[in-house]
C-alpha cells in the first residue's frame, strides 16, 4: 500500500471509529508505530484536524468538521495545468502570467520528491512552437479525456501506446507507437511517436486519437525528436 492510499484509509477508519489508537491504525492499514506517526504528520500538514488525548484511555480522533484543505495533485492533473498555460502563452494570450506561474510554482512545491521526478520527465517531451500559416484548423475536434493520462503511463513507464486513429481524409486506422513527445502548435496539439510498422516518427494530430491504451509487457527506448526551427522545449521546474 503506497503512503497516499494508506493516508487515505487512516482517514477513512478514523472517521468510522471515532477515538482509536496507533497500535489499532497499524492493525487496520497493515502499517508500522512509526509509518503511522509519519502519515498522521502528513495528514495534519495536508489540514486535517487530528487530536491525540494523552494518557489512560486516550487516543486518536479526527475533528468531525475537519477537512483536506492541500489538494492532492496527480502528476497528470500539474501536467494538464502547465500545457494549458503553455498552449494560452504559446497562441499569444496569457493575461496574469506572472500570478498563473507563481501558483503553479507553489503547486509544484507541494508535490513529493518521486512525483517531481516524474513532472520533470513530462516536461522533457514537452516542446511548442508555431503553426504553419497553411495548416487547416477548421474541422479542430475534441480530445479524448482518458489521451492524457494513457500518455503519462506510456511515456514514463516505456509502454507502447495504442489507439485508433482518423486522418484528414477521415480514412481509420489502428495505431501501436511509442510516445516520444508532445508538440503545441497552437491551436493544434500533436502526439509525436515512432512508429515500429513504419520505422519513423509519425506526428498524430490528438484530436483525432480515439480510445488510447497502453500495451502491456512492452518496452522502449528513448529516442531523439528533431524538430523544425522555432520549436522549443519547455521547461518550467
Amino acid at each position: 500500500m503506497n503512503s497516499r492510499t494508506r493516508q487515505d484509509a487512516i482517514i477513512r477508519s478514523l472517521r468510522r471509529n471515532g477515538t482509536t489508537t496507533l497500535d489499532a491504525l497499524g492493525q487496520d492499514v497493515g502499517a508500522s508505530r512509526r509509518t503511522i506517526l509519519r502519515d498522521i504528520a502528513a495528514l495534519r500538514d495536508d489540514g486535517f484536524v487530528i487530536h491525540a488525548d494523552r494518557g489512560r484511555g486516550g487516543g486518536l480522533y479526527l475533528d468531525p468538521q475537519s477537512i483536506q484543505t492541500t489538494p492532492r495533485l496527480s502528476v497528470a492533473e500539474v501536467f494538464a495545468l502547465i500545457l494549458g498555460i503553455t498552449s494560452m502563452r504559446a497562441a499569444g494570450y496569457l493575461p496574469f502570467s506572472a500570478l498563473a506561474d507563481a501558483g503553479l510554482a507553489k503547486i509544484e512545491k507541494a508535490l513529493p520528491s518521486d512525483k517531481i521526478r516524474d513532472l520533470r520527465l513530462l516536461l522533457d517531451c514537452l516542446y511548442v512552437g508555431p503553426l504553419a500559416p497553411q495548416v487547416d484548423t477548421s474541422n479542430l475536434g475534441e480530445m479524448d479525456p482518458e489521451l492524457l493520462p494513457a500518455f503519462e503511463t506510456a511515456f514514463l513507464q516505456r509502454r507502447f501506446l495504442s489507439f485508433g486513429y482518423r486522418d484528414a481524409k477521415g480514412a481509420e486506422t489502428h495505431r501501436t507507437v511509442e510516445p516520444q513527445a508532445m508538440l503545441i502548435l497552437p491551436p493544434l496539439w500533436y502526439l509525436v511517436a515512432w512508429d515500429p510498422a513504419r520505422q519513423d516518427f509519425r506526428h498524430f494530430r490528438m484530436d483525432r486519437i480515439s480510445t488510447p491504451n497502453c500495451v502491456e509487457d512492452t518496452g522502449f527506448r528513448r529516442r531523439r525528436v528533431i524538430f523544425e526551427a522555432g520549436v522549443r522545449p519547455i521547461r518550467y521546474v
